[in-house]
């Protein structure tokens, strides 16, 4: 008998799957002060909390505040062929510069994570904080900023939120008291031949008015009182409008620019003669300031009455002021 002596041998073949599951971790940082205004004096303690939303817990190597406030200077374009010396010198003036930290390295567990903090609000030495302003050529700001930091591989994370300084009431160190006056009333009186140009074209009127003071504070409305007695021209509208003039510059030399914050129309069409017209304006908040005179720039308000006749023909009285805070 013959034997057979082949062999099917079956081949297993194993099929092995990876599964990698990539996890898009998402998470949001933000700083929630307690005061609803967030308006703070020099001396004050800002406190809050800072709020770290995550879907889940993450590695740091360490949480840190800082709050800074500066002065940023910008010279006008028009201004950059003639002082172009000192154009690029013109550096942002630090006025406060405080780096806490909150936390070393460790970890954070998934959900919102809630860390209160205070920090004392001073300057730096020889400084003195000023109000925040926000202007064309002269900015005031302050800010609080968060940075957690990551490792290599992990991007690090940051927020900031921006506050308000305001001098305290009949403080010593507020640099515009220097410039107070005393509060009367200031009269105006206009006709062509009080106008230093343009008179050759402006018809025969005169307007009278007062205003409440030069020396205003800045949390009460600018008021007053104007009339026309004679126009033998209709006059078609009365503006008032507030004004800025920035000063900036150093050594080298200074640039002075003016220019308009709002403009409010008091009288408009074929205003009558003999008509009391009052006046009242509001200080717009963070686009105006009170009066402030350093050595490196300057910012001070104008207030112009502007009137304009029938015939496109435009007056305009000029009165310097002064913003303070009391």
């Amino acid at each position: 008998m013959l034997k057979n002596n082949n062999y099917f041998s079956p081949v297993i073949i194993y099929s092995i799957i990876i599964v990698i599951k990539f996890t898009n971790m998402s998470i949001s940082l933000d700083i929630k002060l307690k005061r609803a205004d967030k308006i703070y004096t020099e001396g004050e303690t800002i406190s809050g909390v800072m709020v770290i939303s995550s879907s889940s817990d993450f590695k740091h190597d360490g949480i840190c505040l800082t709050v800074e406030g500066c002065v940023n200077l910008q010279i006008s374009s028009k201004n950059v062929g003639i002082l172009e010396a000192f154009y690029n010198s013109v550096k942002p003036i630090q006025l406060v510069n405080i780096t806490c930290d909150v936390s070393g390295s460790g970890r954070l567990p998934a959900g919102v994570t809630e860390i209160p903090f205070q920090i004392p609000l001073k300057a730096m030495s020889s400084k003195s904080l000023y109000e925040t302003y926000h202007g064309v050529y002269v900015n005031i700001s302050y800010s609080i900023r968060c940075d957690i930091r990551r490792s290599f591989l992990a991007k690090d994370l940051q927020t900031c939120q921006q506050f308000l300084v305001q001098y305290k009431l009949n403080s010593s160190n507020c640099p515009q008291l220097p410039l107070k006056d005393n509060r009367k009333s200031v009269t105006f009186e206009l006709s062509p031949a009080k106008l230093s140009s343009g008179s050759s074209d402006a018809p025969d009127f005169l307007l009278r008015g007062y205003i409440d003071t030069v020396c205003c504070s800045i949390t009460k409305p600018f008021k007053g009182r104007l009339c026309i007695v004679k126009c033998a021209s209709p006059a078609r509208s009365i503006e008032l409008q507030l004004v800025r003039v920035e000063t900036c510059g150093c050594a080298e030399g200074y640039a002075r620019e003016a220019t308009e914050i709002q403009n409010l129309q008091i009288g408009d069409g074929d205003i009558p003669q003999n008509i009391p017209i009052p006046i009242y304006m509001v200080f717009p908040r963070l686009f105006t300031c009170p009066t402030l005179i350093t050595t490196n720039f300057k910012i001070e308000f104008e207030i112009n009455i502007v009137v304009v006749f029938d015939n496109n023909h435009l007056i305009t009285n000029n009165f310097p002021i002064i913003l303070v805070r009391d």
